[in-house]
């Protein structure tokens, strides 16, 4: 591994492996351990879907020909579940067509067999980080990851309940724009009428505290709504 590529390579991430072939699904798991990365090991469908019911990897890397089926099946159906969840198809079908079906099934990258380890690190890196930088939005101070639902004000981790999160996700929506309360309550709490027990101010007052420097973000806008604001 050349200097450069060491300094730009992403941190480690966990890597689901559905392979059916023991010897090459050992190959793997040894070379992205290696590689500061965390794979864990699945030789079918139904085991890949469990693998990820009970935990979501960062991405999926998914032979197209299993013992119980076709992995384009458990990547179309990832598409519908988990749109956001990177999958990179590994498979000896390496006919134009069969890439063209791949990718039209959602795969973000497709790898056919054999191939160079180099070359697979390198993409799973590439979509990892093309992927990555899609679940996160930045307005002003502020960082969103929707992936992982966690939010940084000034670089510093802020720790919000699902719920406040929520409100927060949805005012950076539409940055710089009213949203009424009406929405919101819709939006995050799921309600059609306003309880009266000023929900949404009591959690847009729990937000600005947390928020710290940055509380002068959310802005009550009389009569209208909130609005995050991207500039003071």
């Amino acid at each position: 591994m050349d200097e450069e590529y060491a300094k730009c390579k992403p941190l480690g991430v966990n890597v689901l492996v559905v392979e059916d072939d023991a010897q090459l699904a050992e190959l793997l798991e040894r070379v992205f351990r290696e590689e500061g990365h965390e794979p864990t090991l699945c030789r079918t469908l139904r085991e890949g879907e469990a693998a990820i019911s009970r935990e979501t990897p960062d991405i999926v890397i998914l032979d197209g020909m299993l013992p119980d089926g076709d992995g384009l099946e458990l990547c179309a159906r990832l598409r519908t579940r988990q749109p956001p969840l990177p999958v990179v198809m590994l498979t000896a079908r390496g006919e134009v067509s069969d890439r063209v079906a791949g990718l039209r099934m959602g795969a973000d990258d497709y790898v056919t067999k054999p191939f160079e380890i180099e070359e697979l690190l390198a993409r799973v890196d590439a979509v990892h980080r093309r992927v990555s930088r899609s679940w996160i939005t930045s307005i002003g101070g502020l960082e969103i990851d929707r992936r992982l639902q966690q939010v940084r004000a000034s670089g510093a981790r802020v720790e919000l309940t699902a719920r406040e999160y929520s409100l927060l996700a949805r005012l950076a929506d539409s940055p710089d724009e009213c949203v009424g309360r009406a929405t919101l309550l819709s939006d995050v709490w799921n309600m059609t009428f306003d309880p009266g027990s000023g929900v949404v101010d009591v959690y847009v007052s729990r937000l600005r505290d947390k928020l710290g420097g940055l509380s002068w973000m959310i802005e009550t806008v009389r009569g209208q709504g909130l609005r995050l604001r991207t500039k003071a």
